[in-house]
């Protein structure tokens, strides 16, 4: 073979040597001809040719005046997201954010309304966005009461407004033989002792 061989050339001399059928070079040479000549059909038929499709990981987004941008190093939707965001998108989705605020308030109760206010009551339940409060003493209590607004305040800007929209501030309870939300009215079980 001599430099001035070209490519169709030295295929068929490769192919001669080895029994008349073609080797891999002489395959790379098919299919480079079948390239150019499906470039030159594409060429007549106007169509751009060299451009090439764009693999899925190199998408191409389009920015406000037509233009083609490659999506790079910048923050992107299809980038990983905190689990954070996800879930407050999640929740914001199916409508559990007054679910997850009532637990928030419950569970970040310390860190809510400060240490000093949290050693001498806890919230014991929520009912229709009445937060009940149990104070260790009616002095506490008393306390709480007029600091109402002041702590509904601090709960809103923790939780969001409209989680909880008034607090009902209770001190310590006595003993009582009442067990459930239903009773009977009398003198109940101090009958029996005489």
């Amino acid at each position: 073979m001599t430099g001035e061989q070209t490519g169709e050339q030295a295929g068929e001399q490769t192919a001669d040597r080895h029994g008349g059928e073609p080797t891999h070079s002489a395959g790379y040479e098919v299919a480079r001809r079948a390239l150019e000549e499906a470039r030159a059909a594409a060429r007549a038929a106007g169509k751009s040719v060299g451009q090439g499709r764009s693999s899925p990981a190199k998408t191409v987004r389009r920015t406000g005046g037509g233009r083609r941008r490659w999506s790079g190093s910048g923050p992107d939707s299809r980038d990983p997201q905190p689990l954070g965001r996800l879930a407050g998108r999640l929740a914001a989705e199916r409508g559990w954010q007054e679910q997850i605020g009532q637990g928030t308030v419950f569970g970040l109760w310390d860190s809510i309304v400060g240490a000093d206010i949290a050693a001498h009551a806890n919230p014991t339940s929520l009912t229709d966005k009445v937060l009940h409060v149990q104070a260790e003493s009616t002095a506490w209590a008393t306390q709480l009461r007029y600091m109402q607004a002041t702590i509904l305040a601090k709960i809103a800007a923790a939780v969001g407004d409209g989680v909880v929209t008034s607090l009902r501030i209770t001190g310590p309870k006595a003993p009582s033989w009442r067990k459930g939300p239903r009773h009977i009215q009398g003198r109940g079980p101090r009958d029996t002792y005489g």
